[in-house]
């Protein structure tokens, strides 16, 4: 191993001393899978920011199978000096949303999230309520969701500890007392290289590799099996990076869907992204789907 990437590992080791969440366990090797593609649609994001502070995003896409055209609205706003951050968000579901978080306030590494919804057209409202807490080798986090029926709670934790990382993950339903989720994940990190492996309610088994094997080129490759069946689902995907405004995307899976992805940063603030989602069983048959997307950012 040579100087920079025993520097890098030891970086990576520090950094690692607060594990993630456990929903980002794994996270590399997704967004390798999931990053710079967008099959079927036509979509266009902005990111725009008041001299006030105040963040503002919109998002809007259209479904070429469905022509079903669907948008979002988020404002947020900070209070970096109080640890607050305001939300508010509208989607063309007609469904509004209300989200305040406080960090690192009532203890250092707590984080707090209040969030409610409300559906004027249905009158339908939820709440939620979540706490995440992190510190050195530690990630917990406790959700719950309020229903007229009974709360339901979420829980996770995760451990690490040189580049070692093993997760917990579990919803129960009060009304029903019974637990609807039981999930275990154990995974190992380094500088250039991740694996993660899971089970899911003790039926549902998957696994990740990422490597990084050099500055401009990516892989990723994970795998799934679920019990009582006899077939084992897997995919290969890759990113390079062109130069440092271009970069391309590649994957195959085991039913032969292969997607390919383009994305450019056209000048600063501007980025386009094609993709393309082709079924190498039907090549002739038709069905494969284009993507467009434009990101905006000022």
């Amino acid at each position: 191993m040579n100087v920079d990437r025993l520097l890098a590992s030891c970086l990576l080791t520090d950094r690692m001393a607060v594990p993630p969440c456990y929903a980002d366990l794994g996270k590399s090797a997704k967004d390798i899978f999931n990053k710079g593609y967008g099959f079927g649609l036509v979509k266009l994001d902005v990111k725009t920011k008041s001299a006030s502070g105040v963040e503002f995003k919109t998002s809007g896409s259209s479904n070429t199978d469905t022509s079903k055209v669907v948008g979002s609205l988020e404002t947020k706003y900070k209070r970096s000096e109080y640890g607050l951050t305001f939300t508010e968000k509208w989607n063309t579901d007609n469904t509004l949303g209300t989200e305040i978080t406080i960090e690192d306030q009532i203890a250092k590494g707590l984080k707090l999230t209040f969030d409610t919804t409300f559906s004027p057209n249905t009158g339908k409202k939820s709440g939620k309520v979540k706490t995440a807490y992190k510190r050195e080798y530690v990630n917990l986090g406790c959700d719950v969701d309020f229903d007229f029926a009974g709360p339901t709670i979420h829980g996770a934790a995760v451990v690490g500890y040189e580049g070692w990382l093993a997760g917990y993950q579990m919803s129960f339903d009060t009304a029903k007392s019974k637990m609807t989720q039981n999930n275990f994940a154990v995974g190992y990190k380094t500088g250039d290289f991740q694996l993660h492996t899971n089970v899911n309610d003790g039926s549902e088994f998957g696994g990740s590799i990422y490597q990084k094997v050099s500055d401009k080129l990516e892989t990723a490759v994970n795998l799934a099996w679920t019990a009582g069946s006899n077939s084992t689902r897997f995919g290969i995907a890759a990113k390079y990076q062109l130069d440092k405004d271009a970069s391309i995307n590649a994957k195959v899976n085991n039913t032969s869907l292969v997607g390919v992805g383009y994305t450019q940063t056209l000048r600063p603030g501007v980025k386009l992204t094609l993709s393309a989602l082709v079924d190498g069983k039907s090549i002739n048959a038709g069905g494969h789907k284009l993507g467009l997307g434009l990101e905006l950012e000022a």
